[in-house]
């Protein structure tokens, strides 16, 4: 500094905290730990790695998409459990049941059990759309009329009146879809035989004759669909009317078949089949940690990404919530993509930061001053370990200066003092604080010698 120019004060807080000392700068860093604390519990960055998530019938076509969620879910090191139900309806009934430990379900939309409402005290949100569920209706060629002989095969939805019909598990979403359909054309439900054994059972049942027609509402890629579709005895019901359907119940869309789609080599169908297609929707509990469901989300892109029968490749999973809230971190997925953190960091960690950024970095800049205290304090203390010895050798010194001065003992004293100063411990760049003691200390013995001489 020149002569003449003004000298800054230093920041009351360095003042303070170079005055008070080490305890300061430990009740600083407690109450930065103890915001660090409170953060960690209200952000919750870290959730717990157990995931339940309810299917459907155990070898029904949730269950056999849930298979496919696993290897990516894994990869994760999450715990997934996957509880077999009968269905849309006993699904939602778990999701809203807090005891169940069920947080996730594949969830059937568009029919009275549809997830169009939240219900109780748990609310429930949509992580996304991640399939089209066309209504397959599979009837028996060989179906005879009241006669006796081969009856005409089914040209709409009416045409099923006094037929035995397997609606699929009581607990599923076919059922009450089927029934609005058919209430949609008049034909009511005491006018067939209506049968609500599971799925497995149905396709059974049908093969062997001891029912007429059999109603699923799954994916195409669905085991039971695609042994249906390929079984010669077994023939699949148009919606010539699709359209119509589409319009007057907004949850369905009118898909289409193409000709020989299912098998190429013998043009099966023989020709286009209009159908209509409700969709399938993964809900989870709105308390679900949403990192839980940025994982679910990848998840689903990873397994319903790729082009499909009847969506092109990226059209699914999409941010359509079917009658619910989106989830906003599904909202936010769908939005910009994979978190940029996720790019290069494992996905724990991006996670973290991406939830704890927000209070670690004003907790960094509380210690910017804490960074600038330090090092003068800690150079303080260290050579605080000489200085203190100076107060014993000002003593000695001042003892000397007597006429009676006891010398003997004076330089015991001495000679004391300077056997604990070597074993002080200091860093290299100290050191020269104690050889100036050292120094000093001989040069109280010199004066000690020329006293006693």
């Amino acid at each position: 500094m020149t002569r003449g120019e003004p000298v800054t004060p230093a920041p009351w807080w360095r003042v303070t905290l170079q005055g008070a000392g080490p305890a300061a700068v430990i009740a600083y860093l407690g109450v930065l730990a103890l915001l660090l604390w409170g953060a960690w519990r209200w952000l919750d960055p870290t959730p717990n790695r157990h995931l339940v998530i309810a299917t459907g019938p155990a070898q029904g076509a949730y269950a056999e998409l849930a298979g496919r969620y696993l290897p990516y879910l894994h990869t994760e090191r999450l715990q997934v459990e996957l509880r077999a139900t009968q269905g849309s309806a006993d699904n939602l009934a778990l999701l809203r049941d807090p005891t169940s430990g069920v947080q996730v379900a594949f969830v059937q939309s568009g029919s009275s059990l549809a997830p169009v409402a939240d219900a109780d005290d748990t609310p429930l949100v949509s992580l996304g759309r991640i399939a089209y569920e066309p209504i397959w209706i599979f009837y028996r060629r060989d179906r005879q009329g009241a006669n006796g002989r081969p009856a005409p095969p089914p040209v709409r939805l009416a045409d099923l009146a006094g037929w035995r019909v397997n609606t699929g598990p009581a607990g599923g979403g076919g059922g009450p879809l089927f029934a609005q359909l058919a209430a949609a054309n008049g034909l009511a439900a005491d006018a067939m035989k209506l049968d609500s054994s599971p799925s497995v059972q149905g396709v059974v049942a049908l093969v062997e004759r001891r029912i007429d027609a059999l109603v699923m509402v799954a994916a195409a890629d669905a085991p039971l669909v695609q042994y249906l579709l390929q079984t010669p005895e077994v023939a699949l019901l148009p919606f010539p009317q699709a359209e119509a359907y589409a319009r007057r119940l907004p949850f369905l869309r009118a898909v289409t078949l193409p000709r020989g789609l299912v098998d190429l080599a013998t043009d099966r169908p023989p020709q286009d089949v209009p159908l209509v297609a409700a969709s399938a929707s993964l809900v989870a509990r709105a308390d679900l940690h949403p990192a839980l469901v940025q994982l679910l989300v990848q998840a689903a892109r990873q397994v319903h990404g790729e082009p499909g029968w009847f969506q092109a490749a990226g059209e699914l999973p999409s941010a359509v919530a079917d009658g619910l809230a989106l989830s906003p971190e599904a909202e936010r997925f769908y939005r910009d993509g994979r978190p940029w953190l996720q790019r290069y960091l494992p996905f724990w960690l991006a996670n973290f930061i991406d939830r704890m950024w927000i209070v670690l970095l004003p907790l960094l800049a509380a210690m910017v001053p804490l960074s600038r205290v330090l090092p003068p304090l800690v150079s303080l203390r260290l050579r605080s370990r000489v200085f203190r010895w100076y107060a014993h050798l000002r003593a000695i010194e001042t003892a000397l200066d007597r006429p009676d001065a006891d010398l003997a003992a004076l330089r015991e004293q001495l000679e004391a003092t300077d056997r604990q100063v070597e074993h002080i411990g200091l860093p290299l760049a100290y050191t020269h604080e104690l050889y100036q003691l050292r120094a000093h200390i001989n040069l109280v013995r010199k004066r000690l010698q020329a006293r006693k001489d």
